[in-house]
């Protein structure tokens, strides 16, 4: 089946953006593909996953009524389209053993390098369901409610619920459009009941509640992995930081880290805290202009890991 296919699959750790992204731009490519689109693919789309879904994810694809999909775990020999992504990092292995015929995403370009010309989109937006929108749009190709529904949720969740420092007016543009597809009238309260799902953190180890929205970036040459998690109340994690902490430096170990970082955003109180560990303490200070306490320190206004964490700790880690 392998040569048949073209499995579309977003990054490691997957959240509801790259999931439902990959659902969409499969359903996407499948139609484009009956009008002799802009990618001339002989073959059928089929969404994929790296890893188990999280609980707000499956709370989306349930109300939706849509499946898990498969699990995508070795790339060789495979035909790949990507969504959320575009870093080897974040694809699942053997990457440079597969045939990458389309990249859509929204973060910032990454190390992934193909023989041949792709579909290649990406806008500096909040949510990779937003650039699928626009594709939507210039393809002709009509969206239908459950996968209008996705797509919003996607939006919701990466941009929390508008909060965020990476939405955009396209992004609020775009779910308002979607809202009315998917029959969604309050688009606030539908947020809130979507990111309330990622607060049941009963029953996972520390390991799972650090490594549900884990990313490996390489900065300056190290090693940095960053975590985040975001809770309608910090309070539901406040027993369970000592445990946290402990788990954090054991993955250091483990995988030979420079520092890992992990957000617990508080998505009412619109900041994070940010725990670390690292060997260059300095780096907070030089990206946040506050000294670490202990362990963490608090980040008024930061929701965002890609616009708020990311860069500026990439920055101060090319210092040290």
């Amino acid at each position: 089946m392998t040569q048949h296919v073209v499995y579309v699959v977003g990054h490691m750790n997957p959240d509801t953006d790259s999931v439902c992204s990959a659902i969409v731009f499969a359903y996407l490519l499948n139609e484009w593909r009956k009008r002799g689109g802009l990618i001339k693919l002989d073959k059928e789309a089929v969404p994929a996953i790296q890893g188990e879904p999280n609980p707000e994810t499956k709370f989306v694809l349930e109300k939706f009524g849509f499946d898990v999909p498969e699990v995508l775990d070795d790339a060789e020999g495979k035909t790949l389209a990507l969504v959320d992504f575009s870093e080897k990092s974040q694809a699942p292995k053997n990457i440079d053993k597969a045939e990458v015929v389309a990249i859509v995403d929204h973060h910032k370009i990454g190390d992934l390098t193909t023989p041949n010309p792709i579909l290649f989109v990406n806008f500096p937006v909040g949510c990779t369901a937003t650039v699928l929108k626009r594709l939507f749009e210039w393809t002709g190709i009509e969206i239908p409610k459950e996968m209008a529904g996705l797509m919003l949720s996607s939006i919701l969740s990466d941009t929390v619920i508008f909060k965020s420092a990476t939405t955009t007016d396209l992004d609020k543009e775009v779910a308002e459009e979607l809202a009315k597809i998917a029959g969604i009238e309050d688009i606030t309260n539908f947020g809130v009941e979507v990111k309330s799902k990622l607060s049941a953190i009963e029953g996972l180890s520390a390991r799972d509640i650090i490594t549900r929205d884990f990313k490996d970036f390489d900065m300056a040459g190290k090693k940095v992995g960053i975590g985040q998690i975001e809770l309608v109340d910090l309070k539901l994690v406040e027993g369970r930081k000592d445990e946290i902490y402990d788990e954090m430096k054991r993955m250091k170990e483990e995988g030979g880290y420079a520092g890992i970082f992990f957000m617990l955003t508080d998505i009412m109180k619109e900041g994070t805290e940010l725990m670390a560990i690292t060997d260059y303490p300095q780096v907070v200070e030089i990206a946040f202009g506050k000294k670490l306490e202990e362990r963490s320190v608090w980040l008024d206004g930061v929701m965002s890991r890609k616009k708020q964490v990311v860069p500026p700790l990439q920055k101060a880690f090319e210092q040290v």
